[in-house]
């Protein structure tokens, strides 16, 4: 069961519009390694994890996922809220408009909607944790990507939160693998 605070994560308050930078986060609001993608395979992974701990730390994280993910939609917003249709077919978003409007829709910046088939789920705890270490990785970069992108402090700021937490998750999934893998050894070794 989760409590939903009704505020932001990390407040997000951008005052100037570019639509070029709101095109580029859809990379982390609905690409294949977005945040959509890592909630859900965090959570979808939790039900084959062998201990309360880390079902615990996958619920947690992937639940923090779906924050970012919140963070994300909302920058893309204040990014584009006030375009004009003009402006959005010249920052090449103009079959994005006339598929959605201003409607935040999950696709990556190239325009392929979000699917399923971007969960990674294995009924191996191992294998999964280190694919997730793998995801907070790819992620860490997307967002150091991201922040060269922009000179925009508004934009950087919440940027430079994701990325530290993506930091924050891969140790986590890091100290889980090696308790995993602890155990592991412990009940190989009994024979």
């Amino acid at each position: 069961m989760w409590i939903y605070e009704k505020k932001l994560q990390f407040p997000i308050n951008i005052r100037r519009a570019d639509l070029q930078m709101a095109k580029f986060l859809f990379a982390q609001y609905g690409g294949p390694d977005s945040e959509l993608s890592a909630s859900q395979t965090y959570l979808a992974q939790r039900y084959t994890m062998p201990t309360p701990e880390t079902k615990a730390l996958l619920n947690d994280i992937g639940t923090e996922e779906l924050a970012h993910w919140e963070m994300l939609g909302t920058m893309i917003y204040q990014l584009t809220k006030d375009a004009s249709p003009e402006d959005m077919r010249a920052a090449g978003l103009g079959d994005y408009y006339a598929t959605r409007g201003k409607g935040i829709f999950q696709q990556s910046p190239s325009g392929e909607g979000w699917n399923a088939g971007y969960i990674q789920v294995l009924d191996d705890p191992i294998a999964n944790l280190v694919n997730d270490m793998a995801a907070e990785q790819k992620a860490r970069a997307a967002y150091e990507r991201l922040m060269n992108m922009t000179s925009d402090p508004d934009v950087i700021e919440p940027l430079a939160r994701l990325r530290m937490r993506e930091i924050v998750h891969f140790q986590r999934f890091g100290e889980a693998l090696m308790s995993l893998q602890n155990a592991c050894a412990h009940i190989y070794a009994k024979g």
